[in-house]
């Protein structure tokens, strides 16, 4: 393994590691802010990684797509996964499906600011090296985890904001797809597209938001912090 290719490795997982901590200590210290002190009860609220890991979305899964990436084209081109959710009570919030609304927003909120400060930050220094590449690493998988986040079905964050804003009955109806957790989620990324291809009809979410989605917003991000360079 030459010494480029560990350097990508070093860079692509300490950035993703890190947006995933932020992220859900976003959701943890709103959480806290309302009054709910689950999250700090339960060690949570903590940079330690240790604290976040979960063996399927933390460990396994990254390690599946850095391998599959670094045999087929060389090189880390995107990557995903997901911490162990942080606990949250919603029984002291003032408004609990109002409040847990607020608290899953302030995840995918977190990775999108995370990604503007990312592209301001490689204003200021350059756009070579390994500060650099760290940063645009960083920024890009803000945006790939702030986007997925949005899917309008729980587990996803933006289930969870629906769920806190359609009238009751279908907030209910919607709630029960969280008890099906990551299967929804092996569904939706690997099942139904499969299945769809089969008749002609295109559905590739991943492939959707990374060829689309990730690359504009990341390049509107750079633009606004003055870094004018696609990617």
């Amino acid at each position: 393994m030459n010494n480029d290719l560990i350097r990508t490795i070093v860079i692509g997982v300490s950035a993703s590691i890190l947006a995933i901590v932020l992220h859900e200590l976003a959701h943890g210290f709103t959480a806290l802010a309302m009054g709910d002190h689950t999250a700090q009860r339960a060690g949570r609220l903590s940079l330690n990684p240790l604290r976040h890991v979960d063996r399927v979305g933390t460990i396994l899964l990254p390690a599946v797509l850095i391998a599959f990436q670094l045999l087929t084209i060389g090189r880390i081109a995107y990557m995903f996964g997901w911490a162990k959710p942080v606990p949250i009570d919603p029984s002291g919030f003032r408004n609990p499906r109002r409040g847990m609304a607020i608290v899953a927003a302030a995840g995918p909120a977190s990775n999108f600011i995370l990604a503007l400060l990312s592209a301001f930050a490689l204003a200021a220094t350059g756009t070579s090296g390994f500060i650099a590449d760290f940063l645009l690493y960083f920024l890009l998988f803000n945006v790939l985890l702030g986007l997925f986040n949005l899917v309008p079905l729980p587990p996803f964050d933006g289930g969870r904001i629906m769920v806190g804003l359609l009238p009751l009955a279908a907030a209910r109806a919607l709630a029960q797809v969280e008890r099906l957790g990551i299967l929804v989620i092996l569904f939706l990324i690997f099942i139904l597209p499969a299945a769809l291809g089969q008749f002609g009809i295109h559905f590739d979410p991943v492939s959707d938001v990374l060829d689309n989605w990730v690359p504009r917003v990341a390049t509107a991000f750079l633009h606004v912090a003055g870094v004018h360079a696609g990617y």
